[in-house]
Order: structure tokens, then sequence, then C-alpha cells
């Protein structure tokens, strides 16, 4: 099995995020692939049976809209259509990180198979990692 772990990282909080669900992954077996937002596209879909999508709280609560964002709305369709688990993660500083909620609400309504999200408040610290771990482990079951 080959997770795609698809993120954008401002301060190195989201890389990290990746990087502890890139080992649950692992632990199981799996193959992830850490890949930058700007990489991604959607024909790549194809190649994983499961996904993360890391973006930190940016702006006014809201999804990078550099980098991030644009790379979302083209692959969303996509992901949609293919019914692979997908779990939505991110790093807030202020606000509680209700950006994450809004954005995993309109990938559901969007049709894609959210299974899981997990925010935290800057870098994780123990507890935050260890359930990191257990998403990339409960990416592969």
């Amino acid at each position: 099995m080959t997770i795609g772990i698809i993120f954008w990282t401002g301060t190195g909080n989201t890389r990290d995020m990746a990087e502890l669900i890139e080992q649950g992954a692992a632990a199981k077996g799996a193959k992830a692939e850490l890949i930058e937002a700007a990489d991604f596209t959607p024909d790549a879909i194809a190649s994983y049976e499961a996904f993360a999508f890391g973006c930190p709280a940016c702006g006014s609560e809201e999804l990078n809209q550099d980098t991030f964002q644009p790379m979302w709305d083209a692959v969303e369709p996509t992901l949609a259509e293919s019914g692979k688990p997908t779990v939505l993660f991110g790093s807030w500083g202020w606000g509680g990180g209700d950006y994450l909620d809004e954005w995993a609400d309109q990938a559901k309504d969007a049709g894609v198979n959210v299974v899981a999200t997990f925010s935290c408040e800057g870098d994780p610290d123990d507890e935050a990692s260890a359930e990191l771990v257990e998403l990339g482990e409960k990416l592969v079951s």
C-alpha cells in the first residue's frame, strides 16, 4: 500500500506532522511518500491508495492561498471521485483550528472520503505526536 502525504508548511510544524503520519504508516508496512503541495497534481491520485493532506491555518483561519488552496481546488474533484480514504491535518497559532473543521465540511460536501482530521496548536507535543502516528497507522488498516 502506498500513501500520499501532501502538505504545505510555513514554519515547519506541518512538515513535522506529515513525518509523524509517515512513521505510523511505515510501522504498519505501508510506503508513504511526503509530497510538497506545489508538486502534487490530480493525475497523481491514481498512484496512491490513501491520502493525508496537511496545511496550517493561514491569514484569517484559512488554507494557504498561494500554494495549497489552488492545489486542493485542482485535486478535490478527482479525489472525491476516487473514494480513497483521506485524512486532513494542520496546525494553528490562533483561532482554535476552526479552519480545519470548515475544510473538512467542504471536502465532505464535495464527496471526499474524509476518514479523520487532526489539528494542534503549533508544533506537535508528545500527545499530538502519538495521535499523528496513530493516524498513519489507521490509514493503512
